[in-house]
């Protein structure tokens, strides 16, 4: 069953076409991954879907409601986790969550249950009556994720959901997103531009300057590498590069690391490889093909560098203050 329909989705700002005829669906209880870029139109795309942008063209479905006729109906049913912190540092992680069941008009005989019951989910039952601006980094985007889960919506829509989180606590957000989608069957719908972290997802759709270029499971994307990838030096890169024509019908790139090509069963090729060469080759490696991969393969280039969000400057502005050295 499709939880998500979008249909020649398009969104221009001015003469910016920032999502060009975007189309896709989403199955119920899915992960769903928008991997790609900062500006390459992944949260534009969120925000139309979430009711917070008008398209420009095309229409969207969200559990069977046109996200343009009927916002109200959609906004009901899904729950959102910004790129940037929304939540009220100076009240406790209850009360953060307390007014958003009132916003919600979760009924009051509900409302301490189920926000025990998320506070449980995301492991912060414990700190309910802490105060949010004592929380860890990882510990406020756990207590959003609990807070967009508490009117039990039917997609929850995750931006960027680990941006500028460390490694570890980007590992247990993850564990949390799993165990959240086990537990209530719910549709995943997140971006990221996070390689690694988008291997997370049933599937995946890359996007880049607004367009879909490639939707598949990670490891169907993977494929579209066309196999197992060698590095190589020689005394000689020139010539190798040739024989590599000749012999193996393969035309390497040249990298600062060495030459390197695309092979099926690479395990097996390297013996036969080096033993041909007759001492020729300084250093070889193989590694199996990564979405970073994918992504140089479908764009000519790697993924760009994320520019700074608000969550970024912010932190820097902090990381400075703390570091200023009064003048004397």
């Amino acid at each position: 069953m499709e939880t998500i329909v979008a249909k020649d989705l398009r969104k221009k700002f001015g003469k910016l076409v920032a999502v060009k005829d975007v189309s896709f669906a989403v199955q119920s209880g899915e992960i769903f991954g928008f991997l790609g870029p900062n500006g390459a139109g992944k949260s534009t795309t969120i925000k139309m879907l979430c009711t917070l942008l008008k398209p420009t063209g095309g229409r969207a479905w969200l559990a069977g409601y046109d996200v343009a006729a009927q916002p109200d109906a959609v906004r009901r049913s899904i729950g959102l986790v910004f790129q940037d912190p929304s939540l009220d540092e100076n009240l406790t992680a209850g009360e953060n969550l307390y007014f958003h069941a009132i916003l919600y008009g979760i009924p009051t005989a509900e409302r301490q249950e189920r926000l025990g019951e998320v506070l449980r989910m995301v492991d912060l039952y414990d700190r309910r009556n802490d105060i949010v601006k004592t929380f860890s980094g990882g510990m406020k985007r756990r207590l959003e994720i609990a807070r967009g889960l508490l009117h039990y919506p039917k997609v929850l829509f995750l931006d960027e959901p680990t941006l500028g989180l460390d490694p570890q606590t980007r590992a247990h957000i993850w564990e949390y997103i799993h165990q959240i989608r086990a537990r209530a069957g719910m549709t995943i719908f997140l971006t990221t531009h996070y390689m690694d972290e988008a291997e997370n997802c049933d599937r995946i759709a890359i996007i880049d300057h607004g367009e879909l270029v490639a939707m598949d499971t990670p490891g169907e994307l993977k494929r579209l590498v066309g196999g197992d990838l060698i590095t190589v030096r020689s005394e000689d890169d020139e010539q190798l590069s040739a024989r590599l024509q000749a012999a193996y019908g393969v035309t390497p790139a040249r990298t600062p690391d060495g030459l390197r090509f695309e092979i099926d069963n690479g395990e097996e090729f390297i013996p036969r490889f080096v033993a041909a060469e007759h001492g020729h080759i300084k250093a070889i490696s193989l590694r199996k093909p990564t979405l970073d991969d994918v992504f140089l393969k479908l764009t000519g280039r790697e993924i760009r560098e994320e520019t700074l969000s608000g969550l970024d400057v912010m932190r820097e502005r902090r990381r400075m203050r703390r570091h200023r050295t009064p003048h004397h």
